[in-house]
């Protein structure tokens, strides 16, 4: 029996071969990231028009634009370093593991910590993690397209090499490591994969057009008022900076990068509810989810099997003991009964363990099992019937289980000949069997034996049982032939439902979103479990259903309470595209490798990340790292949350630039000097608003967030319903800022631009408040419920006051300081924007 490396030899092998990893394309540097804060379009008008200060002689001026510029790269900076930093940490989480066997004992490692001579053993949807000689294989079958561009399967012996980046897409092996990282043929032709797609989402390029569209409409306003001020006999110098300060103000410079940095956190938050993304178009694709497509086991039920019943032709048995402790026992007719003392149950449970490769170990808080969880159930069983162990060299030749196939065989040498044994699915082992075991004897299978037994079946899936049968064939020969065999019985396993998806399956439903159960159990298992659970399945089709279906049939069929099963992984494509051309949204789960295929065509696919493959991960874009459907729900919250957030502040900084422009073009036809300066107009946009901006970009999930319908993801971010919050919101500031201007005009153009600036700075962050919820007001929503607002809030009305009263900010920005008198008009001002949206807002909601 191979035991794998020992631990004392890891440290000197360590330091011969190093890591088992690729050397990646490095993030970008901090000094890049800050130099890409100055390639915007504005940014660089604004570096024109420093230097063009700076000929003319104003030097102030030219200071002040740099400084801004310098300010909001600064800012820019962090918040793309933060962003940078969260999408890291999520890279680190999505690392390939390896399971090996070091000092004899299996254990599951990071697969950069793999070392020539570790023993690995390979299972279905795997990537293989390091070049290696195979030590034994089952049924193994390889895509080695990544290294050779044919997507043909092939199959290898034990002997021959297996690749590092190639898949295992049936059977299982054992296999010595012979090459890691860069000493690989994947390594040597230096075919790297990026694990987490770097692409901009449609939100992001949204918001990147509208910024762009912005500053094309703001350059060529500007020339056009400056033509026009031009024609009226200003001063070259005021034109100058007229058509400057509107470009600025037509802009919401900080928008991309603040939608950006709220991707990144959204992400980062649902990574804290177990929900990886490895894509950020998953944060706000999530968000329109309206139907869920979810497997049964281990995503609505908790994955530990427990055999509660065995059924074989004449007699009944009952499993006590729960999960995988052997301590219970087995019990026919009230008594309780040992394999030795029952040659049927004996012979059931040999076939049960030879077919099986789980194994049981005694842990520190119980019994620990090893291995898929369907077989740990048998082994545990057999444990409870003190059945014989079996021995793994007698294994001949295996067959393992294939999602089509739904069952696996295992041929052992029995002396001079060989046994057949098999397990699976019931339907799928009744199909190959002729006989039936009984007391007696084996009896011939006939049309009444097959439908007593496929009746037990029926009656032990109500009880939402997941069923496997067992049969054998004591005169078998090589190769495998899957006939003539003979029936043990079935056995009913226990998969209880997560206590929380209940209540989650509710969320979802009150959210607009339709819970789908897609499984490969029997059909009254899986209506069983989904009225324990909620989910309305009236109907259960099978993959045989859906076979004679047409496309507008199975469409009919979508539209009522329906469930699957016994589907086969290419089921679950057609379902997901009969689902989206009906206009939904779905969001799909898979763990197998030919779950590939449709978590791909979904509009967001979610691998699982204790049971999925490789493959499956790799196809999907986000992870469950927990396997829970209560973390999609989750998911799904902090989706709607972050799209909803991004919503808020974009409208709050237009509506703030909206404020600015509609000021600067009154002002500009009543022909009075410039209401705001350039400097001006750039600290309000990407100093103050962009703070405040981030900060609305975290408030919680609103209280009726998640008893809303899905939007549409068609629907653009910003559509017309948006612009009467705008338009209201930019009129009243900007003819609040004209008003409180022209008033004290006479005492001097400093200090009336000063207190119009001053007056557009808080107008702005009053406004704020408004927009934490576009539907309730703040008493609801909790006014403390979001501190990081308060503090930003707090520092930019800091920050204003230094603008107005600490002499070098004074001189940068052209502001003197103001009077009791001053802060009097602009606060009695402000304090309308706080108010009277939320008493219109609370009216509304009394009225509804």
């Amino acid at each position: 029996m191979p035991h794998g490396l020992s631990e004392r030899d890891i440290a000197a092998l360590r330091k011969k071969h190093g890591w088992n990893e690729l050397p990646e394309a490095p993030p970008p540097s901090a000094l890049l990231m800050f130099a890409r804060q100055f390639t915007d379009l504005l940014v660089l008008l604004l570096i024109g028009a420093a230097a063009i200060s700076l000929l003319i002689g104003e030097l102030a001026d030219f200071i002040a634009i740099i400084a801004v510029v310098l300010l909001n790269a600064i800012l820019g900076f962090v918040q793309e370093w933060r962003a940078e930093t969260t999408m890291q940490a999520l890279r680190q989480m999505l690392s390939p593991t390896a399971v090996v066997l070091r000092d004899g004992v299996r254990q599951t490692i990071p697969a950069r910590e793999l070392l020539p001579g570790d023993l690995i053993l390979l299972a279905e949807g795997d990537r293989v993690p390091a070049d290696g000689a195979l030590h034994r294989e089952t049924g193994l079958m390889l895509d080695e397209s990544v290294l050779t561009g044919e997507s043909v399967p092939v199959s290898r012996s034990a002997g021959e090499e297996v690749a590092s980046g190639t898949t295992v897409l049936g059977g299982h092996a054992e296999a010595n490591v012979t090459a890691i990282g860069q000493q690989t043929r994947f390594g040597r032709i230096a075919m790297l994969a990026s694990s987490v797609r770097d692409v901009q989402t449609q939100l992001q390029r949204e918001l990147h057009g509208l910024a762009r569209q912005l500053g094309l409409m703001a350059i060529a306003v500007a020339a056009m008022v400056m033509l026009a001020a031009f024609l009226s006999d200003r001063q070259p110098i005021e034109v100058f900076m007229l058509g400057l300060s509107l470009a600025v103000a037509m802009v919401p410079e900080g928008l991309p990068a603040v939608v950006t940095v709220t991707l990144a956190l959204g992400a980062g938050a649902m990574a804290r509810q177990k929900a990886l993304v490895r894509n950020l178009q998953a944060v706000e694709t999530l968000g329109a989810a309206s139907v869920i497509c979810t497997d049964k086991t281990g995503t609505l039920t908790e994955n530990k099997m427990t055999v509660r019943s065995i059924r074989t032709p004449d007699a009944t048995y009952d499993v006590t003991g729960n999960g995988y402790d052997p301590a219970g026992h087995i019990a026919r007719e009230g008594k309780k009964i040992r394999a030795e003392g029952d040659p049927i149950l004996a012979r059931l449970c040999h076939t049960a363990l030879i077919c099986s490769h789980a194994r049981l170990l005694p842990g520190e808080d119980g019994w620990e099992m090893i291995g898929e969880p369907t077989e740990g159930a048998l082994v545990t069983m057999a444990a409870k019937a003190w059945a014989d162990a079996v021995d793994p060299s007698r294994v001949v030749a295996e067959r393992p289980f294939s999602s089509e196939r739904k069952r696996m065989s295992v041929l052992e040498r029995r002396g001079e000949g060989f046994e057949l044994h098999c397990k699976g699915a019931p339907e799928k082992i009744l199909s190959i069997c002729e006989h039936v075991l009984l007391r007696d004897g084996p009896a011939s299978m006939g049309t009444a034996e097959r439908a007593e037994i496929a009746e037990q079946s029926e009656r032990m899936a109500r009880d939402g049982l997941r069923l496997i049968a067992l049969a054998f064939r004591p005169d078998a020969r090589e190769p495998i032939e899957e006939e003539g065999l003979t029936f043990l019985g079935l056995v009913g396993m226990e998969d209880p439902p997560r206590a929380e998806v209940r209540d989650a399956v509710a969320l979802a439903a009150h959210a607009g979103i339709r819970t789908l159960m897609i499984t490969g159990d029997h059909p009254a298992t899986a209506q069983s479990i989904a009225g324990q659970l909620g989910i309305p399945a009236d109907r259960v089709l099978t993959s045989d259903d859906l076979e004679e279906m047409d496309d507008t049939a199975l469409g009919d069929a979508l539209a009522g309470p329906v469930a699957f099963a016994r589907v086969r992984p290419a089921d679950k494509l057609r379902i997901v595209a009969a689902l989206q051309a009906c206009g939904a949204v779905v969001a799909m789960t898979g763990d197998g490798v030919n779950d590939a295929p449709a978590l791909k065509k979904a509009d967001i696919g979610l691998s699982m990340g204790i049971r999925g493959t490789e493959v499956a991960k790799d196809a999907s874009d986000l992870v469950l790292l927990d396997d829970n459907y209560a973390s999609i729900v989750r998911a799904v919250r902090e989706g709607r949350r972050q799209f909803e957030n991004i919503r808020k502040f974009v409208r709050y900084l237009l509506s703030s630039n909206t404020g600015e422009v509609v000021a600067l073009m009154v002002n500009l036809v009543i022909g009075g000097p410039l209401i705001f300066l350039p400097t001006q107009i750039l600290w309000m946009n990407l100093v103050t608003d962009g703070v405040t901006a981030v900060a609305l970009g975290v408030e919680k999930s609103e209280p009726g967030q998640m008893k809303v319908p899905p939007r549409d993801p068609n629907k653009r971010l910003l559509g017309l319903s948006a612009l009467p919050v705008i338009l209201t919101f930019g009129l009243y500031t900007s003819g609040a800022s004209l008003w409180i201007f022209y008033s004290l005009l006479d005492l001097g153009t400093d200090l009336a631009r000063t207190a119009a600036f001053t007056s557009m700075v808080i107008f702005e962050k009053a406004s704020v408040f408004a927009f934490r919820s576009l539907r309730d007001p703040c008493w609801k929503i909790g006014w403390g419920s979001n501190p990081m607002l308060w503090l930003a809030f707090s520092a930019m009305v800091l920050a204003q006051m230094a603008a107005v009263y600490w002499a070098p900010l004074q001189a940068m920005l052209h502001t003197v300081p103001l009077g009791l008198r001053h802060w009097g008009m602009i606060l009695t001002l402000a304090l309308p924007l706080i108010v009277l949206p939320e008493t219109v807002k609370s009216f509304r909601k009394n009225d509804a």
